[in-house]
This record gives C-alpha cells, sequence and structure tokens, in this order.
C-alpha cells in the first residue's frame, strides 16, 4: 500500500512538474520572508528547562524575590596592590553609577563602600582588631607626619625619624628591614622607569597582602533584550570602555573582567558562532563531494541540493512557528536536518540511478524509484521522526524544541524527495546509467560472511560482551561550565573565582517568611557537617562590640588627633623636597658609618640621594605612585578609627534590600565544607540543606536538580523512542522476529558507542547525550533499507545498490555531524564527536552485522527485470 501510494505522489509530480516546482518555489520564498520577519533565537539558558519543575519554581521565586542578584554582570578587579584595588573599584562604581537607569538598572558593591570604610574593623575578630591598632599604634610617627604633609616632601621628613628611632634605641634596623627594603625597591624602579607595585599596607603592618585584598567586586544589573543574539554585550563593551578611559589597564597595574550570568550567556553564542561561516563552507563542500561520488550527475546532485534546500527553509519556518524563538540546543536543527534529510534524496536518487539501469526509460525509472524505495523511505521518515518526537514530553524544553522541530523537519525532507526531487529530475534529464550502481566487487565478501556467519557472529558477540564491564565506568559531566569555553573572559575568570572558597558561586539560598524564622532555620543549617558558614541579615551585626569598639577608641584617642586633615598649606616646592630628600638620605648615611653600618641604612641613603639629584619629572612620578595610595589609606583609617555600635536598625538600605524583602521575607546564604569545585562534595552538601530547608535553591542545587531533569529525560525519551519505533517496524513489518532483526544491531550499536565513549575518554554531558535518541532514529533507518531489501529477497546486500546509498548517506550525515566536532564551545564540539561516532557504529552494525544476523533470506530474489505487468503499472501511473 505505501509503495503504490508513494509511486502515485511520484507520478503526479511527474505529470505536472513544472506546477510541482512553482507551487516549491512559492512556498520557499514565502518561509524565507516569514524567517527573516520572525527569525528569533533567546539565549536565556533558564528558559531550557521546564519552569513547571519544583525545584525551577523555587529557583524563580527567590528570583522574583532579589531580582538585584539575577542576570547580573560581575566586574572583577585586581590590582597590584591593595589601595590600587580599591581605588580602581571607587573610581569605576562612581562612573557606571552615573549611567544608571540606562543601560543599567543598578550598580553594587559586593564590599566596601562607607559603611564598611567605617565598620570594617567591628568584623574581624577581637585579636584581629588589637593587632590592626598596634601597628597603627607604631606607625604613628610615620603616619603623623605624612598626614600633616601628605606629598613626597612628606615622606621624606618621616624617613628621616628612622635613623633617629635607632639611634635613640626605640627601634632596630631588624624592626625596618622589611618594609625599607620594600620602599627602597619602588623608588628605585620608579626612579629607573621600571614598572612598581608598592603598598602602604604592606609597609604598616609589615605582611604581604592577601588575595583577597587585591581583589575587588561590582555586581551590575543590566537592562536586557533578548530578542537579541547578545542581550548584554552593549552593557558589558560600555563597562569595558569605562574601565580604559579610566586608565584600569593592565599597564597600569589593574586588570578588569567581567563574568557572571549574563557575560557566560553572550560569550556562549559568540563562541558557538565562532568560525561558523568557515565551518559551514567546508562542510557544503565535503557534502558536495560526497554526493558526486554517490550519485556521478552534476543534474541528480543539484536535485538533491535544491530539494534539501527548499526542505530546510521550509523546516525553518514550521520551526519559529511552532516555537516562537530558538533556543542555543534548538538552533541545531539545521545541522541535523543536513545530515539527517539528504539520507532521503541520497537514498532515491541511488535507487533511481539502478532503476534507470535496468528499465533506461526516465519517467518510469522515477516511478519505478518511488514504488520500490517507497515504503523504506517512509518507515525511515516515520522512525526518525517519532525518535525525535519522543522528547516532546520531558522537561527539558531545550531539547524538547529541537525534536518538535527536527522530528517535523524529516517529514518534510520526505515529502520534498517523493514530490520536488522526482519534478526536477524529470526536467533536469540526466543520461542514462549504462553501469551498474551497485559494488559487485564485495559479492565474494557476500559470500564468504555467508559461509562463516556463525563464527562471525560468536566474535562478535564475545567482543561486545567482553566491553560490558566498561560501562561501568561511564561517565556523566554534571558541570554545565565544561560545556562552555575556558578561553573566553567570562568562563576564565569564573574559574578562577572557583580556586577561593570566599568567592566561589557555589552558595545554596534559602527564602525565609521572616528574619526570625531565618535566624531560627540558620541555627539548624549551622549544626550540618556539609556546611561551613551561614549568612543572615542577622550577620552583619558583629559581635563583641563593646570589647573591639574600646580597643578602636583608645587607638582613635592615641591617633585621632595627629591624623586629622591639617588645614590648607602651601604645597612644597619641588626645591624644598630636594632638600628634604637630601637630608634624609644623609640621616641614612651617617647611620650606615656608625657602629659597622646596616646595609639597609646604605641602601636607603643611596636610593634617596639618587631621588633628589633625579628630575622633577622623575620625583612628581614617584610622588603620584607612592603618595596616592597612602591618601586613600589615611582616608580608610581615619573612617575605621570612627567606628559605631552596628544594630539592625542602623545597617545601609542596600544591605538590608540584599536580605530582605519589603514584605519582610529574609533570605539565608549557605556555602558548603570542602572542596566546592568536586561534584560529589557538593551534591552531598545540596542533600544535607535540602534535608532541612527543602525550600532552598542556588547553584549546587540547580546544578544537581538540572543533571536529574536532563537524565530522566533521555531515560524518558530513549524509552518512547524505543516503543515507538518498535510499534512502527511491527506495524510495518507484521513479524516479531523482522523487527527484533532490526532493532538488535540499532541496540548493539549504542552499547558500542558507550563502550567506546570509556575507551577514548569521552564523558556523556548535558549536550552530547542528545546523540543518542538520534543513534535510534538514524541507525533504524539504515536497518529498515536492509531488512526490507532482505524480505524482497536480495542476497548480496554488501554489492547490491542500497550499500552504496547507506554508505555515502552515512558519509554524508557523518560529515554534517563531524563539522560540529571542530566548533570552538565544548559543548557543540562535544556533541559532534558523539554523534560522529555514534554514527560509525550504526552505519557498521548495519552494513557489516546486520547482513550476517539475518541470514539467507525467506525468498531468494528473482532476476532484474520488468515483467508485463510492472511495465502496464507503470505506463499507467504515468
Amino acid at each position: 500500500m505505501i509503495e503504490r501510494m508513494v509511486a502515485g505522489i511520484v507520478a503526479a509530480a511527474l505529470r505536472l512538474p513544472w506546477l510541482t516546482i512553482v507551487l516549491g518555489a512559492a512556498l520557499t520564498v514565502g518561509a524565507i520572508s516569514y524567517v527573516e520577519s520572525h527569525f528569533a533565537i533567546t539565549t536565556d539558558t533558564s528558559q531550557l528547562i521546564s519552569s513547571d519543575l519544583d525545584w525551577r519554581q523555587r529557583e524563580q521565586q527567590f528570583d522574583a524575590a532579589f531580582p538585584q542578584h539575577s542576570d547580573t554582570i560581575e566586574v572583577v578587579i585586581d590590582g597590584t596592590t591593595p589601595e590600587l584595588a580599591e581605588s580602581s573599584a571607587r573610581k569605576l562604581y562612581t562612573a557606571l553609577s552615573a549611567k544608571v537607569p540606562k543601560p543599567f538598572e543598578a550598580v553594587h558593591r559586593r564590599e566596601g563602600g562607607a559603611f564598611f570604610d567605617k565598620n570594617g574593623l567591628l568584623y574581624l575578630s577581637l585579636e584581629e582588631v588589637k593587632q590592626t591598632t598596634e601597628n597603627l599604634i607604631k606607625a604613628q610617627p610615620v603616619l603623623a607626619t605624612m598626614a600633616a604633609d601628605p606629598t613626597l616632601n612628606g615622606l621624606a621628613k618621616a624617613l628621616s625619624f628612622v635613623p633617629q628611632g635607632v639611634e635613640a634605641e626605640r627601634a632596630t634596623w631588624a624592626d625596618y628591614e622589611k618594609p625599607l627594603s620594600v620602599l627602597a625597591g619602588s623608588i628605585d624602579d620608579l626612579v629607573t622607569g621600571k614598572p612598581s607595585v608598592f603598598s602602604w599596607d604592606e609597609l604598616l603592618t609589615n605582611e604581604k597582602p592577601a588575595s583577597a585584598d587585591l581583589r575587588r567586586f561590582l555586581e551590575v544589573k543590566p537592562i536586557l533584550d533578548f530578542g537579541e543574539l547578545q542581550p548584554g554585550a552593549e552593557a558589558s563593551e560600555i563597562i569595558r570602555e569605562t574601565a580604559r578611559q579610566l586608565g584600569l589597564t593592565p599597564d597600569h597595574g589593574v586588570r578588569v573582567r567581567l563574568t557572571g550570568s549574563v557575560p557566560m550567556a553572550d560569550e556562549e553564542f559568540g563562541t558557538v558562532a565562532e568560525g561558523l561561516v568557515v565551518n559551514t563552507a567546508l562542510t557544503i563542500a565535503a557534502v558536495l563531494v560526497i554526493l558526486w561520488l554517490a550519485l556521478r550527475s552534476g543534474r541528480i546532485i543539484f536535485a538533491v541540493i535544491v530539494s534539501l534546500f527548499v526542505g530546510l527553509t521550509l523546516t525553518a519556518a514550521a520551526g519559529l512557528a511552532m516555537v516562537g524563538a530558538l533556543n542555543l540546543i534548538s538552533v541545531a536543527f539545521a545541522v541535523l536536518f543536513v545530515g539527517i534529510g539528504v539520507d532521503f534524496g541520497i537514498q532515491f536518487s541511488v535507487r533511481y540511478r539502478q532503476e534507470r539501469h535496468n528499465l533506461d526509460a526516465l519517467r518510469e525509472a522515477l516511478v519505478a524509484a518511488g514504488r520500490n524505495a517507497g515504503k523504506p523511505l517512509a518507515l525511515a521518515a516515520a522512525a526518525t521522526t517519532a525518535g525525535f518526537y519522543a522528547f516532546l514530553p520531558t522537561a527539558y524544553r531545550g531539547v524538547s524544541e529541537l525534536g518538535l522541530i527536527a522530528g517535523s523537519g524529516m517529514i518534510i525532507a520526505f515529502l520534498t524527495s517523493i514530490t520536488l526531487l522526482p519534478a526536477l529530475l524529470v526536467l533536469l534529464n540526466p543520461p542514462g546509467e549504462p553501469d551498474e550502481v551497485g559494488y559487485r566487487a564485495l559479492a565474494p565478501v557476500d559470500r564468504f560472511m555467508a559461509r562463516h556467519r556463525i563464527a562471525i557472529l560468536t566474535v562478535t558477540a564475545i567482543s561486545v560482551a567482553a566491553g560490558l564491564p566498561l560501562l561501568q565506568r561511564l561517565t556523566f559531566d554534571f558541570n554545565p561550565i565544561n560545556l562552555r569555553s575556558d578561553k573566553v573572559e567570562s568562563v576564565a575568570t569564573f574559574n578562577d573565582l572557583m580556586k577561593d572558597p570566599a568567592t566561589a558561586p557555589n552558595t545554596i539560598d534559602i527564602l525565609t517568611p521572616s528574619l526570625g524564622d531565618a535566624k531560627a532555620l540558620a541555627a539548624k543549617i549551622e549544626q550540618l557537617p556539609e556546611v561551613s558558614r551561614v549568612v543572615t541579615l542577622a550577620s552583619f551585626v558583629p559581635d563583641q562590640q563593646p570589647e573591639k569598639l574600646a580597643v578602636i577608641r583608645d587607638a582613635a584617642n592615641l591617633l585621632g588627633p595627629s591624623l586629622d586633615t591639617p588645614d590648607e598649606r602651601k604645597r612644597p616646592t619641588d626645591e624644598e623636597t630636594k632638600a628634604t630628600l637630601k637630608e634624609a638620605a644623609s640621616g641614612f648615611a651617617d647611620a650606615a658609618k656608625k657602629g659597622g653600618g646596616s646595609p639597609i641604612a646604605a641602601r636607603m641613603a643611596d636610593v634617596l640621594g639618587r631621588l633628589a639629584d633625579a628630575t622633577p619629572d622623575q620625583r612628581s612620578k614617584v610622588e603620584s605612585a607612592l603618595m596616592d595610595g597612602f591618601k586613600l589609606r589615611l582616608t580608610q583609617i581615619r573612617a575605621a578609627l570612627g567606628a559605631e555600635p552596628v544594630t539592625l536598625e542602623k545597617l545601609p538600605q542596600d544591605i538590608v534590600s540584599d536580605w530582605t524583602t519589603k514584605d519582610g521575607r529574609a533570605r539565608i546564604q549557605v556555602a558548603p565544607a570542602g572542596d566546592g569545585n568536586d561534584n560529589a562534595n557538593l551534591r552531598r552538601f545540596a542533600t544535607a540543606v535540602l534535608a532541612v530547608a527543602p525550600g532552598a535553591t542556588g547553584v549546587p542545587i540547580l546544578i544537581q536538580e538540572s543533571a536529574k531533569t536532563v537524565v530522566s529525560a533521555f531515560i524518558q525519551a530513549g524509552a518512547l523512542a524505543l516503543i515507538s519505533i518498535t510499534l512502527i517496524l511491527f506495524v510495518a513489518l507484521r513479524r516479531v522476529s523482522d523487527v527484533l532483526l532490526t532493532l538488535v544491531p540499532l541496540l548493539l550499536a549504542g552499547v558500542v558507542t558507550l563502550e567506546l565513549c570509556v575507551l577514548i575518554g569521552l564523558p556523556l554531558n548535558f549536550a552530547n547525550i542528545i546523540a543518542l535518541p538520534v543513534l535510534l532514529g538514524v541507525g533504524v533507518a539504515f536497518k529498515i533499507y536492509y531488512v526490507l531489501a532482505w524480505r524482497e529477497g536480495e542476497t548480496s546486500l554488501l554489492a547490491s545498490a542500497l550499500t552504496r546509498a547507506v554508505i555515502f548517506s552515512a558519509m554524508t550525515t557523518a560529515v554534517a555531524f563531524g563539522s560540529l566536532f571542530f566548533s570552538s564551545h565544548p559543548g557543540t564540539s562535544s556533541m559532534g564527536e558523539l554523534l560522529a561516532l555514534s554514527l560509525v557504529t550504526t552505519l557498521a552494525a548495519a552494513v557489516l552485522f546486520q547482513p550476517i544476523l539475518m541470514g539467507p533470506p525467506r525468498n531468494e530474489k528473482k532476476p532484474e527485470q520488468v515483467s508485463p505487468a510492472s511495465s502496464t503499472e507503470l505506463s499507467e501511473s504515468l
């Protein structure tokens, strides 16, 4: 029935070829117009999984309560010194804040600001407060002198007190060895024009700055348009340009980098698009070469390409009409369509060539091709469509939409192959086929495989069974970051932050009805061994405040008067600064001569002397490099010594709004203990917190839950695809044994594919796992071709035209899929790698294993000739 129906459709297209082509052209023009006016792609990766899931609803509820923390740009500012990092953050924060409300909704400092400048000491431990204030008191003579004259002249005066202090035995040269060495080295570098790194923090504390002291953060909430391919690109570029205009560049000791959900999504799309034109051109060229080897006729190739193009445009238009906007996964429909859809054109064309060799008459050969290839093509289209449609009921929306578009595309590809393709061929009138189309040279291989059928089946079974233990080592990479290129700034910066537990974005957030509920729940969570830190709004009220404030007030009483901002005074002239430097150098030189001298005293004398003899411009550069940081540090010290009691009521509004909502709900943030980059550790952490707080959300939970959702979706889709394909085969083949002969090689190919994944070290992930259901659809098409040919009595399958069609069809599909492997995007590349690998195993199972498994056909094939009845049927069809 299917054969007659397809033959009738082909005959109808042949009777009205121009109408068929005009109709196809009209549909194509309409489809192109629709795509141009309706094309849309969303890079919002949060929409790839259904929002109806419980964990997605918790995520959305939290994002709605604290929208300022979703869809953000994280600005990471690294300075060579703490002072440079802090001053750079202040400059950039001020500049970006001036651009609110467009293109930024808000700009927020994650740390620092006036509140923490004033009360930052209260958040240290009592011992740390005591140590910090003691260091400041020890530095009081230097601080007082320089506070009164914050210039290079004041620094020289302050340094002149050092030899006096040592001579009065209030200190030793050993006490000054490290800070003076740092200062001497910096001055020496600056005078000679070399880059210099100098920190007053290090000089005052006599300790190297911690990595956290060299880094600051801004959180920017941009205005996004998800209709754009890169919704945050404009905002990101404005941030980068502002940083450049402020001189916040590496050659000035500052590095500004962007990460966060917005830059990562933008740069991911850019990575996917990178090299797309070149890869596409090379893929098309390779496909054309393969088509030439398969079809040997420019006219037939032209007809196949036109048919494929028409099918692709119709699929694109239908896809946009069905889903509205493509996503980062469904956009791959084009590659899948070309890779799989071309199979129908090749199968029909090779069958036509075979019939043309037998019949010679063009129209009769085309109708015969439709009749003889109709059933396998229809079954292949139905099975492939079922494989893609199996994703529709799953919660993995990104792949579900891909399945809808690609599955519909298979129907379109089948229809164009039996209508437009024969209509084009009858008008193009390719020459006849004097030679056989198949590979008759492979007939001995057919006979060899038939003679040793049992031995080959046994060896195959043993080999596959021997590899089954490998499946225990099959891994699934649950980390979505590994699907992104670590060469782009946003991902590289994210990975850098992940190395530090204090900055790793792997915390869990919990939304509670009130601050009281948050405190009570936080107390329970703190008891979990999987938890290292729990933060609520109450955490911003420091402990031991009376004791800390007493220490700070004592230091303020001692230091305050000497650090007060002096009245406006005349700036020292360069000549005055030069004289002060020489005086200071003389003091160090005299000290170096006494009692055997000190190397550091001699070095300071030399450095200060050379600075005094330098040009005014050199002294100006040294002053700017050294004193700008001191002025900032002096401002911070003055603010810190004015600390006041902190209560919930006195917390700044920006902090309060970060932790509570207007209706009183409160946020809890929980950090993991142990390695935050270890997936097993994060899984234990997420499980433990969810057991106490079922409403929790956050990156560790989202990663685990999305992994469960994706894996569940593919298991569901795989099972549904297998069931639906089995039903289609049973309805068409009517024999359980024939259905098994079709499915067993397919399942064998799937097992071997997974075994090879282990051997080559290719883990499954959220992107490449799509290859497995696609394997069902593509693989079953090849198997159907062979089973139906076997049922018709074909005795030499390898030598037949069918094998030619299958091999070249697989080659074009492999080229299309393999082109993804060369993508700069790791997720896309891994998808292409697994698709190509699965295609190789599927082809081997179809061409080599299936004929052996089927054995001799039930009915020997009659000599290829056209009976009188067949001739009559062809004439009636035409």
